[in-house]
């Protein structure tokens, strides 16, 4: 299948899957997600295929997140809920994955990149890389972000990264074990290509025991998480708040641009 917003390539066992809209920092609309959906089962699927990297193109960012443009045309709670049933099908298609997935992080993960990145298996990045949940400074309430954190951070510090939007830098981060291994800039992708030949070459039953013995372990808080979310952000969009705080976002953004 050819793919517009992806680039995917599979060798030596490993398939990695490129989010391809370097220009736009490669955040992802419903259309992108779709393809990075599909190519994830596909790999999933596919008997020569024991380990998939996640990574995105340039040297900017992994992916900013939500696209806001496709956001801020949202006409109140109605398409938000559609908006949350597409993002349920795509945080299953993950976590229902039997194959081992590496994130590398060639730089900012923001949003719901960010929870995508602490969902997968492994994450290498560097020390250029930041990530956390700045959607509060777009007027988006945070559910499935905070319940992640939660379990890895704590309840302290998931309240005020949520709160504050407040990104944190590379350090933090792996301190923390949200980036399991920081390496020279450089050295992200070769270092993800070997822990994801490393995780190819496990017994393949166990494998996908452990992964299911996880997702197991952790249903009911995420379909608790997803359930808090489409009511929070049906009341979000149907205030009006997101949309007018992207609109000032893109205002501010053009008028910098032309400065």
């Amino acid at each position: 299948m050819a793919f517009k917003w992806i680039l995917v390539e599979t060798k030596d066992a490993v398939a990695t899957i490129v989010l391809n809209r370097p220009a736009q920092l490669n955040a992802w609309h419903a259309e992108m997600r779709g393809e990075v959906a599909k190519a994830l089962q596909e790999a999933d699927a596919a008997e020569e295929v024991k380990a998939i990297i996640l990574t995105g193109a340039g040297d900017r960012a992994f992916c900013a997140g939500q696209d806001l443009s496709e956001t801020m045309a949202f006409d109140g709670g109605r398409d938000a809920h559609r908006w949350l049933d597409g993002w349920t099908r795509f945080y299953e298609v993950i976590r229902n994955l039997e194959t081992p997935l590496v994130v590398a992080l060639n730089g900012t993960a923001a949003g719901s990149a960010f929870q995508v990145s602490i969902m997968a298996d492994v994450r290498v990045g560097h020390s250029g890389v930041r990530m956390g949940q700045p959607e509060i400074n777009s007027g988006i309430p945070s559910t499935l972000g905070p319940w992640l954190m939660a379990d890895r951070l704590g309840i302290s510090r998931t309240v005020e990264l949520t709160l504050s939007g407040r990104m944190m830098e590379a350090a933090e981060a792996h301190a923390a074990g949200l980036i399991h291994y920081l390496v020279p800039s450089g050295e992200v992708m070769s270092r993800a290509r070997e822990i994801a030949l490393n995780l190819a070459s496990k017994p393949p039953g166990a494998m996908r025991e452990n992964k299911r013995r996880f997702r197991d372990i952790t249903e009911a808080g995420f379909r608790e998480a997803l359930s808090a979310g489409h009511e929070m952000q049906a009341r979000a969009f149907a205030s009006g708040e997101p949309q007018s705080c992207m609109q000032k976002f893109f205002e501010e953004r053009s008028r910098r641009k032309s400065a």
